[in-house]
């Protein structure tokens, strides 16, 4: 085993090196003495939403895999759970609160729970210590000035790199801009402006701290950082005290440091972090831990980022931040996903610096293989047809011991878990997938002319009449056949008898139509992504199970396999009660069963929709074979998606006003240059 001085330094988690980030051997040994031996990492989410899918992987990455990539023994595993918390304006009691249950519900034990926010004091002390070296000062920049500042900086910058005069490429108009008219000021001027900024005598938004650092850098990030803003919002943790709060690239290093955090792992985005958060620490002779930065989880079909899911709820486009469609964490719960599954997802999942989409199918089956093993077995039906047995009571009494009464496996595969009842009535329900009017060779359940099998019964059913109102079949008449020498029948159908527990199954499908949301993504959201059958029906050996009483949406509720259909847990929507049977009983289904395709033949609705499905990849495809023949300079005049949107463009051809001659802001037009950039990329990758 190596030693912990050795871990802590392990090139397991090495990234870019910096000369900031090196701390003196004086360091190393206080931080050694401070540690005595423990290896420490921390999961520091910000309290301005619920934590989703992605912050699910950090956790299994902070509390496991980070100490199993280092080789550290379980005795000296600890992780700090930090609530970010340096934004009132975004921050709220209930986010606060749903972080810390997720995370218990998850099985996370930190070490210790802490808030940004504790250590604003000695923020504010460090804050006063960098003004006393010269390496801060107060601004009274707006933010178009900042702005435009930093576009001049990085437009030097870059013709430094391109080995041309930044003088004659990007001249200073003013040195009010850069390097800006308060950057040079006294330390005393400096001093007294942030302690009046700290007793409210300045407006929001007129002044910030900002720290004196490189505007020459080729890091925009290097660009004279905002260290504190004015904000007069009370803090959800630390109350009204102040008002004035500090970034987060000012704070999350100084409280690393203070933790006496060994690694800080974070997602690839920031990356160029790097730079502020060693030169802070290095500014302040404070200790330097490891950085490592790991690819972030990108999910197919869904979105994670904070800013979007806020919109999400917002807008109602879904039922909350638990609406079962959500990779939220109390999404995924309400859906049905347990602590196991997604830590074995993560798990499975591992940390890489390589950027990659994750499918879902990766999660279904970590689902299915999780919860097959002991999920309760029950039959429903999602859209029922009532079946009239004729021939019932005839049947009944020929019966042996038991009657129409079956014992059936809580679980085919494992005993230990029980057993049921159910039992055939004269009248029973079959799911409308089970009956077809017209024969197919393709269909193997149950037609006017095909003979069906009823799950533990043995014997076949067979339909005598369809009885219809209008256009829809009210209810099959059928007899039961269980004469020696019968047909054997091809399938075997589930069914529900006449005292089923009626019931709401919403059946959930991707959030989006795209494997990748765009930037135009809210058009992009599946109009199917939530199927709800408001008339199902499921057997009522289920009703102790399903008692609102036991229904809470901060663990795992009830699980079911719906015999033939999928997994399916209650909703905290349910209000049913056991006793009473009253109530509204309602189902999310988590994931469906592997198919199994020899049973279930492809139909020719969803053959056709399998044609339907190729003819629009292919016209995809086609839209993508065009796209590659237009030029970046004629992108937005001619792309079909911006076809007709804009009515003038500069010289480059980038849009400058919108169809009706409003003219573009500055950020949108920065957007498509973006776009353009892009466009540009694959345009001379496809000429090669």
């Amino acid at each position: 085993m190596e030693s912990i001085a050795t871990i802590a330094t392990s090139n397991a988690l090495a990234a870019r090196e910096l000369e900031w980030a090196k701390n003196t051997p004086e360091l190393l040994a206080e931080h050694a003495v401070i540690n005595q031996g423990i290896i420490r990492t921390r999961f520091p989410p910000e309290p301005n939403g619920y934590l989703h899918v992605g912050h699910a992987k950090s956790m299994n990455m902070n509390f496991r895999l980070a100490f199993e990539k280092l080789g550290v023994p379980l005795e000296n595993r600890r992780t700090v759970f930090r609530y970010d918390d340096t934004n009132p304006d975004a921050e709220s009691p209930e986010y606060i609160d749903s972080i810390r249950r997720d995370l218990e519900w998850l099985g996370w034990q930190p070490e210790r729970t802490t808030y940004s926010s504790d250590n604003f004091q000695t923020l504010y002390e460090l804050a006063v210590k960098l003004i006393n070296k010269g390496l801060a000062y107060v601004c009274d920049m707006t933010k178009a000035e900042m702005e435009a500042q930093r576009d001049l900086a990085k437009s030097r910058c870059v013709a430094r790199g391109a080995g041309k005069d930044p003088d004659v490429e990007a001249p200073i108009p003013s040195a009010d801009i850069l390097p800006g008219r308060n950057r040079d000021t006294s330390v005393e001027r400096n001093l007294k402006l942030f302690e009046e900024m700290k007793m409210g005598l300045h407006d929001e938004g007129t002044m910030t701290l900002r720290l004196k650092m490189d505007f020459e850098s080729a890091n925009p990030n290097m660009y004279d950082l905002v260290a504190y803003r004015i904000r007069y919002t009370p803090h959800p943790h630390a109350g009204k005290g102040w008002c004035i709060y500090p970034n987060y690239d000012f704070t999350h290093g100084i409280c690393d440091s203070l933790e006496r955090i060994d690694y800080s792992i974070c997602t690839l985005e920031f990356e160029t972090r790097r730079e502020p958060y060693y030169w802070i620490l290095c500014a302040l002779d404070m200790y330097r831990p490891n950085v490592y930065e790991m690819s972030r989880l990108n999910l197919a079909y869904t979105v994670l980022s904070k800013r979007r899911l806020l919109k999400l709820v917002d807008a109602n486009y879904v039922r909350g931040w638990s609406d079962p469609r959500m990779p939220t964490i109390s999404g995924l719960r309400r859906r049905g996903y347990t602590k196991e599954i997604i830590n074995t997802f993560c798990n499975d999942v591992g940390a890489t610096r390589a950027m990659n989409v994750v499918q879902m199918d990766k999660l279904f089956q970590v689902a299915r293989q999780t919860l097959s093993v002991n999920t309760r077995r029950a039959m429903a039906a999602l859209e029922p047809i009532k079946v009239v047995i004729g021939n019932f009571a005839e049947e009944a009494a020929k019966a042996e011991e038991g009657g129409m009464t079956f014992d059936v496996q809580n679980s085919p595969t494992d005993a230990s878990l029980g057993s049921h009842s159910v039992t055939i009535t004269e009248t029973i329900y079959i799911d409308s997938d089970d009956f077809r009017l017209d024969e197919d060779p393709n269909f193997y359940r149950l037609t006017p002319g095909q003979a069906v099998g009823l799950k533990y019964h043995g014997g076949n059913l067979i339909c005598d009449e369809v009885v219809k109102d209008g256009s829809k079949i009210k209810e099959l008449k059928c007899h039961f056949d269980n004469s020696e020498g019968r047909p054997k029948p091809k399938s075997h159908i589930t069914w529900v008898p006449s005292d089923g527990i009626l019931c709401e199954v919403r059946i959930y499908n991707h959030l989006f139509t795209e494997l990748e949301p765009s930037d135009r993504w809210e058009e992009e959201l599946n109009a199917e992504s939530e199927i709800i059958h408001p008339n199902a029906i499921i057997d009522p050996s289920v009703m102790s199970l399903v008692d609102k009483k036991d229904i809470d949406e901060w663990k795992s509720n009830q699980a079911l396999q719906f015999e033939r259909v999928g997994y399916f847990v209650v909703d905290t929507d349910t209000t049913f009660d056991s006793k009473t049977k009253e109530g509204k009983l309602v189902f999310n289904r988590t994931v469906s069963l592997k198919e199994d395709k020899t049973v279930k033949k492809v139909d020719a609705v969803e053959a056709e929709q399998k044609r339907k499905r190729a003819e629009q990849q292919r016209s995809v495809a086609a839209s993508r074979d065009i796209m590659m023949t237009i030029e970046p300079k004629d992108f937005f005049k001619l792309a079909p998606e911006y076809e007709g949107k804009y009515s003038k463009f500069d010289d480059t051809g980038l849009p400058t006003h919108l169809a009706d001659g409003t003219e573009l802001t500055k950020s949108a037009k920065k957007k498509l240059e973006k776009d353009r950039v892009k466009h540009a990329k694959k345009f001379a990758k496809n000429k090669k």
